[in-house]
């Protein structure tokens, strides 16, 4: 190879990279509350986020427990952010017996990642650790759906491992 074709090679393959912009979510069960933790797993800045987890088709016909009364079972926790900033879209809070919501992130840099908890309770008569504790394989088939800077929305569901990995488009 010339270095004139390979200085080309070199500039065709500069120009042909893309930079992924792919989003992980993992659910952890903990006592007395559960973690949503929403991570940057791409290598842009990624802006404007519109997170809606949807739990109606999961395994443990799960369901967020955010009161004494209603439909959870026993430990309760409202929704509140831990790590970063994200805001509820269209409620204040999160109603108990709710099996979705919607959030906003403004934005959510390379490596970084942002987090929430709140109680989720399944609603199985026989449930592997009981309605109080969730066990990963039950939030299984809980969908995610995320757009950025109102694009269009890419959608992942969660696994066995309690994840979600959404691909992006790339940046």
């Amino acid at each position: 190879m010339t270095k004139t074709s390979f200085f080309l090679f070199a500039l065709v393959a500069s120009f042909s990279h893309t930079t992924n912009a792919n989003v992980s979510i993992t659910f952890m069960e903990g006592a007395p509350k559960d973690r949503f933790v929403i991570s940057n797993a791409g290598e842009c800045l990624l802006q404007s986020l519109v997170v809606k987890i949807d739990l109606r088709k999961s395994q443990g016909k799960l369901i967020f427990d955010t009161t004494a009364a209603g439909e959870g079972v026993e430990v309760f926790q409202p929704f509140e952010t831990s790590d970063g900033k994200i805001t509820l879209i269209g409620a204040e809070r999160v109603q108990d017996g709710q099996t979705s919501l919607d959030l906003a992130i403004d934005q959510l840099a390379p490596s970084k990642s942002v987090s929430f908890t709140i109680d989720v309770d399944d609603t199985l008569q026989n449930s592997e650790l009981g309605n109080i504790r969730v066990s990963r394989a039950e939030i299984q088939g809980g969908a995610v759906e995320i757009s950025l800077n109102g694009s269009a929305p890419s959608n992942a569901l969660f696994g066995s491992d309690a994840k979600a990995l959404v691909s992006m488009p790339d940046c």
